[in-house]
C-alpha cells in the first residue's frame, strides 16, 4: 500500500461524508451534506474531489452526467495513521504522556476511569 498522506481539513470533511454513507457517493450528495453549509461553489467541491482521487483516497466513475466516488482508504486505516503520527510526534509514543496531557486541566470522571481500566484489562488479555 502507498503511504497515506495527511488530509487538509476541507478534504478530511469530504472524506468523513464519504465514510458515513454507503458508496457510491456523488458530488450532489456532498454538496447537500456539507458544501452548502461551507458555502462552497460546485467548482470548489470538484477540485477537492479531484485532489482526493489524485491522492488515492477516492476512485471515481462517470455515470451519465454525474460522477460517482468510492473510498479507497477506510476511515479506520486513516485514523490509525493519524493517531500514530500524533502519538509519535507529540507524546513520543507514550500513552501515559497522552493521558496526562488530556486530563491535565480537568479531572476524569469515575465513569471515564472505570472505562479506561476496563479497556486496559481487556487489552492485556
Amino acid at each position: 500500500m502507498e503511504t497515506i498522506k495527511r488530509l487538509p481539513d476541507a478534504e478530511f470533511e469530504i472524506m468523513r461524508v464519504v465514510w458515513e454513507n454507503e458508496p457510491p457517493i456523488t458530488t450532489a450528495m456532498i454538496m447537500v451534506k456539507i458544501g452548502n453549509e461551507r458555502k462552497w461553489k460546485p467548482p470548489t467541491l470538484l477540485t477537492l474531489m479531484s485532489r482526493l482521487v489524485e491522492r488515492g483516497f477516492l476512485q471515481t466513475e462517470k455515470k451519465g452526467k454525474e460522477r460517482t466516488y468510492y473510498p479507497l482508504i477506510s476511515k479506520e486505516d486513516y485514523l490509525e495513521l493519524e493517531t500514530g503520527k500524533f502519538m509519535e510526534q507529540y507524546h513520543e509514543n507514550s500513552f501515559l504522556s497522552f493521558v496526562n496531557t488530556l486530563y491535565n486541566t480537568k479531572k476524569p470522571t469515575e465513569r471515564e476511569l472505570d472505562e479506561l481500566l476496563k479497556w486496559a484489562k481487556e487489552w492485556r488479555e
